[in-house]
C-alpha cells in the first residue's frame, strides 16, 4: 500500500524543503503506536503553519508528517480498544511533532490518543473545529467551571477572528455570555457578529505597554496572544475574575507585574490543549456538540487540498486569514 503524505525534511546541506510525496505501509508502520487509521480530513492550525514554514522550532524529529489534527476510519487496532470502523479524533499528541502527523491519507497511532467521533459532529464539522476548537471548549469550560456568569458582564476573546477565537466566540455567545472581540482585523466586524461578538475592539490598544493596574473591563479572558497584550488583559480583568490563556502569537514573554493578581485577585489560567487527559477532552467535545450552531460550521470553514497546505500556512503566519482550513487529505 502507498499513499500521499506531505513531508518535511531538514539537513545542513539542503537546509528545510517540505513535498507532497508518495510513502509506503511499512514506512508508516515504523512509527511506534497500535491503531492504524484512514484520514478522511485533517486541518491547519497555527502550529502546522509554524512547522510547515520552518517558522519555529515546532518539528523535533526528521523526516516528519506534520498535522496535528485528524479524523478518520480504524483499520486495525492492536491494543482492541476501538474496532475497525470506528470513527476516531486525533488532536495533539506530539502529532506533527515527534510523531508523524495527519497530513497524510493514513496515519499510525496510539490507541490512548484517540477519542470516539461525537455522534452528532460530523467528520467534516470535527477538523472544522480541530484542534484550535477545541482548544477554544477548554478555555472556556475553564472560566464557566471558574463559576463566571453570563450576567457577569463583558468576556474578552483576543486572536478574534483566527480558529481559537472564532470558535470561543461561537461557543460563550451560545451560553449567553457578552463576547468582546479583539482583533486587528476591524474590517471583519461582520464575520464577528455573525459569531455572536456583541462588541469589537482594535487589538493594537492592547499589544503597548501600559499601567500594571488599569481601568476593570473584563469578568474573564481568553487569549491566543501572550506579552504585552496579556499583560494589559490581567490589568484590565475585574476583581476576582479570571484569564485563560493557551497562545503566544504576541511573544512567550510576559511583561507584567504581580499587581493584578495580589491586589485583584485574579487568576492567570494556563490551557493545554496537546496532552489533555481523556476526560478533559471527552468534556470539550461535548461542550462543542452541544453549543456549536450547526450554520456557524461553513460560516468559519474552507476546504483546502495537500497541495495548499503551504500558502495557506504562509498566509496564516502573515496574519492574513481568517476561520477555519479543513484539509481534504484525499484530494
Amino acid at each position: 500500500m502507498s499513499l500521499s503524505a506531505i513531508i518535511l525534511e531538514k539537513d545542513e546541506i539542503n537546509g528545510f524543503s517540505h513535498s507532497l510525496k508518495t510513502i509506503t505501509k511499512q514506512q508508516l508502520l515504523q512509527q511506534q503506536g497500535d491503531t492504524l487509521v484512514q484520514i478522511h480530513y485533517s486541518s491547519i492550525n497555527y502550529k502546522d503553519a509554524l512547522a510547515l514554514t520552518n517558522k519555529g522550532p515546532i518539528v523535533r524529529q526528521w523526516p516528519m508528517v506534520p498535522g496535528i489534527d485528524g479524523v478518520g476510519e480504524v483499520i486495525e487496532c492492536q491494543s482492541g480498544r476501538y474496532q475497525s470502523g470506528d470513527l476516531v479524533i486525533l488532536n495533539g499528541w506530539g502529532c506533527g511533532e515527534t510523531h508523524w502527523g495527519c497530513f497524510a491519507q493514513y496515519a499510525y497511532l496510539k490507541s490512548e490518543w484517540l477519542i470516539p467521533l461525537p455522534q452528532n459532529i460530523t467528520p467534516y464539522q470535527s477538523m472544522i473545529i480541530g484542534t484550535a476548537g477545541y482548544t477554544a471548549a477548554l478555555c472556556v469550560k475553564r472560566i464557566v467551571d471558574f463559576g463566571v456568569k453570563p450576567e457577569d458582564e463583558k468576556v474578552l476573546v483576543t486572536g478574534a477572528t483566527g480558529g481559537v477565537g472564532s470558535v470561543a466566540i461561537a461557543i460563550l455567545s451560545k451560553l449567553g455570555y457578552q463576547v468582546t472581540a479583539s482583533t486587528s482585523k476591524v474590517a471583519d466586524k461582520d464575520y464577528l457578529h455573525k459569531l455572536g461578538a456583541v462588541e469589537i475592539i482594535d487589538s493594537q490598544s492592547l499589544k503597548e505597554p501600559n499601567r500594571p493596574l488599569q481601568k476593570e473591563l473584563w469578568s474573564a479572558a481568553i487569549d491566543v496572544v501572550g506579552s504585552y497584550t496579556l499583560a494589559n488583559i490581567c490589568a484590565q480583568t475585574k476583581y476576582g475574575g479570571i484569564v485563560a490563556c493557551c497562545g503566544l502569537a504576541q511573544g512567550m514573554d510576559l511583561p507584567a507585574t504581580v499587581a493584578p493578581f495580589i491586589l485583584r485577585g485574579v487568576t492567570l489560567a494556563g490551557v493545554d490543549s496537546v496532552m489533555a487527559s481523556y476526560d478533559k477532552r471527552i468534556a470539550a467535545w461535548q461542550l462543542i456538540a452541544e453549543n456549536m450552531d450547526e450554520k456557524l460550521y461553513s460560516h468559519i470553514a474552507q476546504t483546502i487540498t495537500l497541495n495548499e497546505c503551504a500558502e495557506v500556512a504562509n498566509k496564516m503566519i502573515a496574519n492574513k486569514i481568517k476561520g477555519r482550513f479543513v484539509v481534504d487529505v484525499n484530494n
